[in-house]
């Protein structure tokens, strides 16, 4: 089992735990004063079917970090709301909001399952674990509400408890953050710090959307009821249809670029499918090394164009192995490809990658220098595809890895060459020696 394929199990059995555990702590809500009126069970009925559906729309896109917002605003608002109409409070506690989300949780992405859509039980989990924080905080800590003791009263000031509430909200979804940092951290093998921050950037602006509906919701529910849910979600919606939007326009875009990269295939510089093979595995490395979204998204740009200054070249390479190339040829096609790349005025990041690409190693390790892991990525997955030809045969494919493992701390990251050798379901004993030398 690969590094990230046991990320993907830690954070099912985290979702099994909470599910579990919700359902054991709600098991005698029965018993709650006022238990099964048409308010409380109404509410919660309508706040899990809103939950399930919401994990069935959950957005996603290169680039960004996936999420439910429907699901997440939802769950919080069944979180802090007290009273329904005609001052009947809600007798719940923290207890069956966890029992609620987990179970419609389950329910929506199950559905996604059967119908084969993607699914990151990271990011399920890590959504699971803020709704758990934020129900513990709210209802357990601040309230002091016991698991079967309803809550007799609102605050005096609503204010105060709006500001709580969205700082609890904050919590929770910090919580999500630094669980889903954590477990893409275990894939790639480190580098936590720079994960969380990574996550922060990317989930920032939709969390806060998310915190204030869940909060609305709340404040709205003791004149509006149930009708509270529909009437906050709208805004949520409304986003989700521009979130598919721009979806179709970075497709478009995506398009646009595979086609510029075809251009040295049909011009005979590089075999056919090489620059897509390149970031296609790129790719998959990336993921293993649990790269965050807007890296992963310069990577498959970079990847696709990376050889795109060879036709610059008056003659071809034979067989457009750059990697074969003389160190002076490789470093004046890695100039052509930045060159050509930022008259796009649109792909800098993508350029400070490919400026990269050919710098050996080494100078990571004796002269300190900033070289992207997105560069070392290409730089690795180029040579092996280079070397190997598009070929399928594991001869071929021992003989482009024990090319590499000759550059290994030299000119190729062993940590890249590492994570490639999982992708490709190989056993590192070729690169042990090397790789401690």
């Amino acid at each position: 089992m690969n590094r990230g394929a046991r990320a993907e199990t830690v954070a099912l059995g985290i979702g099994l735990i909470v599910l579990v555990a919700g359902i054991a702590a709600a098991r005698d809500a029965g018993d709650f004063p006022g238990w099964g009126s048409g308010a409380d069970l109404g509410l919660v009925l309508a706040s899990g079917v809103t939950i399930a559906l919401g994990e069935w729309f959950q957005i996603s896109a290169p680039g960004l970090r996936g999420a439910a917002p429907l699901a997440t605003a939802s769950a919080f608002g069944l979180c802090f709301i007290l009273e329904v109409p005609e001052g009947h409070y809600v007798s719940y506690g923290a207890g069956v909001v966890i029992a609620v989300t987990a179970v419609a949780t389950a329910i929506g992405v199950g559905a996604r399952l059967v119908a084969r859509h993607t699914v990151s039980f990271v990011e399920v989990t890590g959504r699971l674990v803020a709704v758990v924080v934020v129900a513990l905080l709210y209802r357990t800590v601040h309230l002091g509400q016991a698991a079967v003791t309803p809550v007799t009263g609102q605050p005096v000031e609503p204010w105060r408890d709006a500001v709580t509430m969205l700082a609890i909200a904050a919590v929770g979804l910090l919580a999500d953050v630094v669980l889903t940092s954590a477990l893409r951290a275990l894939s790639a093998g480190g580098g936590l710090r720079r994960l969380v921050v990574e996550e922060l950037l990317s989930s920032v602006a939709l969390s806060s959307p998310v915190a204030v509906t869940g909060v609305l919701i709340a404040l709205a529910a003791p004149p509006l009821g149930i009708a509270a849910l529909p009437l906050f979600l709208v805004p949520l919606v409304l986003t989700l249809f521009a979130f598919r939007r721009y979806v179709s326009i970075r497709a478009t875009y995506l398009q646009s670029i595979r086609t510029l990269s075809r251009l040295t295939d049909a011009a005979g510089y590089t075999p056919a499918g090489h620059s897509e093979r390149v970031a296609a595995l790129s790719l998959r490395v990336g993921r293993e090394l649990a790269l965050p979204e807007r890296e992963m998204l310069d990577l498959e740009y970079a990847a696709l164009l990376h050889d795109i200054g060879q036709v610059a070249l008056v003659e071809p390479i034979p067989g457009g192995a750059t990697v074969l190339a003389a160190p002076a040829d490789q470093r004046r096609i890695e100039a052509d490809t930045v060159a050509i790349v930022r008259e796009t005025g649109v792909l800098e990041g993508v350029a400070r990658i490919l400026e990269h690409q050919t710098t050996p190693y080494r100078q990571v390790r004796e002269l300190g220098e900033e070289i992207p892991l997105t560069s070392r990525i290409i730089k690795v997955v180029n040579a092996y595809e280079d070397l190997n030809r598009g070929a399928r045969g594991r001869r071929s494919r021992d003989a482009a890895l024990e090319r590499i493992y000759l550059g290994l701390g030299y000119e190729y990251d062993p940590r890249v060459v590492d994570a490639l050798l999982r992708v490709l379901d190989v056993a590192p004993h070729h690169s042990d020696a090397v790789a401690t030398s």
